[in-house]
């Protein structure tokens, strides 16, 4: 098991990306347990200066939370998004899956198609499955790159709603009726965070 978790250590380190544990078991040789190797692993690094996280259904080394400011410095900006892709994406966010319809309803306002395409070439979120409504409209989920950015673990790790409220950054606005929350009425209601799901839909 040690030489399996020194193989875990080394993919993940060479790996810019989150690696899942299918992919870890298919680089290493037959037999190996990626998935102990990694619990080991994780193990062994807490409290280090870098740690083995979990990245949606994926694993990667980052820089421990609480020393990220150290990382600054490094630190390009390299877009800015605009006030209504930010308020897409954080509705996208915490009521996935959803329609434009229904951002645009939770907005007040009509989302562009420019928005939208944004985000998608940001790959911060993607089309989900179609509702199980009339015209059975595409729904938008977020990736695992943006779990990824923001060092989330999965979306359930995203703040409160009561706790965004507190800080000023959401209006006390009830959710307008017909607008259901993650899962209701779609066809993948079991699946609501599983970055799994097939990206095939129906003509």
């Amino acid at each position: 098991m040690a030489e399996q978790e020194r193989m875990v250590e080394a993919i993940l380190f060479a790996s810019a990306d989150p690696v899942s544990v299918k992919d870890l078991n298919d680089r290493m040789p037959h037999g190996c347990d990626a998935a102990e190797a990694l619990m080991h692993l994780r193990k062994r690094y807490e409290g280090r200066g870098v740690q083995v996280s979990h990245v949606g259904d994926a694993w990667a080394m980052r820089t421990a939370s609480d020393l990220g400011f150290l990382m600054q410095r490094e630190t390009v900006e390299t877009r800015k998004l605009s006030r209504a892709a930010i308020e897409t994406l954080a509705i996208i966010s915490y009521h996935q899956p959803v329609t434009r319809a229904e951002i645009e309803e939770i907005r007040g306002v009509g989302v562009s198609r420019g928005t939208v395409d944004q985000l998608l070439e940001m790959e911060w979120i993607r089309f989900g499955r179609r509702r199980m409504t009339p015209g059975r409209p595409v729904t938008f989920v977020v990736t695992q790159e943006f779990l990824d950015h923001f060092g989330l673990e999965s979306a359930r790790d995203l703040p409160g709603l009561a706790e965004l409220r507190a800080a000023g950054l959401l209006e006390s606005r009830p959710l307008p009726s017909g607008i259901p929350m993650a899962g209701e009425g779609d066809l993948d209601a079991e699946e609501e965070f599983d970055f799994g799901q097939s990206e095939l839909f129906e003509d």
